[in-house]
């Protein structure tokens, strides 16, 4: 296993665990950050864990000419209340997002640490959130880290039923990324359209678009 001081370095993912384990330790300053997303390595880790940073493979991702959008979320879109915004709630998406109850998590990895990281990278330009109102009330919403043509989701968030698939789709009907990280599979994602591909794909893709 990697141990990470002060320097910004990772090691080559190919000497990832199996489960995607690449390095532990650093900091969450945005220089390590940035470099860590563009090298396809993402920190995951909660409030009783050292810094754990990650590149699993196979890799979870969407292109958006497969997004999947089913015949009742057609309805949904064309019919419901939502108004969709674009970097207007960052704080609110991201600690919301905090907040959600996960199937099969007992506790949240968006850290205070984490908020404050990310929120300095959305303050730079380099993460964005997408919130989903309803009568001037946050219902939804979803944050993530922008490397210009890939989008790196990180978490999304619904109070209202379907909220959090509005902002997804509506989001990316209304970019232009080539592809969409969604890091690891989850049967949500993988209804929207998103399928896994090899690391080594995942990262020839993220070299030839940075």
């Amino acid at each position: 296993m990697h141990y990470l001081d002060k320097s910004i370095w990772f090691p080559d993912v190919d000497t990832a665990t199996e489960d995607g384990l690449l390095a532990i330790g650093g900091d969450l300053s945005i220089k390590r950050l940035v470099y860590a997303y563009k090298r396809g390595v993402f920190p995951w880790f909660e409030d009783n864990q050292p810094i754990l940073w990650w590149s699993p493979d196979p890799r979870m991702v969407l292109f958006p000419e497969e997004l999947k959008v089913s015949k009742s979320m057609k309805q949904v879109l064309r019919n419901s209340n939502f108004m969709v915004t674009i970097n207007k709630a960052f704080k609110e998406v991201i600690r919301e997002c905090s907040l959600a109850k996960r199937e099969g998590q007992s506790g949240t990895w968006i850290t205070k640490e984490m908020i404050d990281a990310y929120t300095k990278l959305y303050e730079l330009g380099y993460a964005k959130s997408v919130e989903v109102w309803l009568e001037d009330e946050l219902v939804g919403g979803l944050y993530g880290v922008d490397l210009g043509a890939i989008f790196c989701g990180e978490s999304m968030f619904a109070r209202v039923s379907n909220a959090s698939k509005v902002a997804f789709i509506t989001f990316l009907q209304n970019s232009n990324y080539v592809l969409v990280d969604c890091q690891v599979y989850t049967a949500h994602l993988s209804s929207l359209g998103a399928r896994e591909i090899p690391r080594k794909e995942f990262i020839h893709l993220l070299t030839a678009n940075s």
